[in-house]
């Protein structure tokens, strides 16, 4: 069962890296929000806003090239960073 699924991910994989590269590794750009969590004490956080970024995004189903897919970032535009 679990043999199958992997085999299925590698055929998806597989597909989407081949079409991503026939189209011509096709990219775009995403607006992000950052923010910095800062940790205080009483296990409490505080937020704190950083500002807008364009972020460079892969137009595929999985991630290609080093780059989340657009998709994705369009979906979660929040981006956290730990401090």
């Amino acid at each position: 069962m679990a043999g199958g699924l992997a085999a299925v991910f590698l055929v998806l994989y597989a597909g989407d890296l081949t079409v991503y590269h026939l189209r011509g590794s096709p990219q775009s750009k995403v607006t992000v929000n950052r923010y910095v969590t800062i940790p205080l004490k009483g296990r409490k956080s505080e937020y704190d806003y950083l500002g807008t970024l364009d972020q460079a995004c892969s137009i595929s189903l999985f991630p290609q090239s080093g780059e989340s897919t657009c998709w994705q970032l369009r979906r979660n535009p929040n981006q956290g960073l730990t401090d």
